[in-house]
């Protein structure tokens, strides 16, 4: 089952960019694409574990501030070396004005 959580506004993202996110002790990537549509992913690169929302966004590419490296937004694919290993997506709905995440359930005792 999937748990959603509030995010962010829908206009605190400009198109073409990204913003940090997070929640319970791990951060998130939101992205609002060209087409202004909303996705997510883990909000650090698979490398070296920098912040992407400190990153380049452009059309379905985040760049790693650090060392370049990209990432499709899109499907977390790695697309661009130094990194090799994919990101992490999450589903994004868009409630009112709300941007929500959806985050699995935890664990049940």
């Amino acid at each position: 089952m999937t748990t959603w959580i509030d995010a962010c506004g829908a206009d605190d993202i400009d198109q073409e960019d990204v913003v940090r996110f997070d929640h319970a002790g791990r951060t998130f990537a939101i992205y609002r694409s060209p087409e202004d549509q909303y996705f997510a992913t883990d909000g650090l690169c698979t490398h070296e574990r920098v912040h992407l929302a400190d990153g380049l966004v452009m059309e379905d590419i985040i760049e790693c501030p650090k060392h370049n490296g990209r990432f499709s937004y899109k499907t977390g694919e790695a697309r661009g070396a130094p990194v090799c290993v994919n990101l992490k997506t999450y589903p994004i709905k868009v409630d009112g004005d709300r941007i929500m995440i959806g985050l699995g359930e935890p664990p049940s005792r």
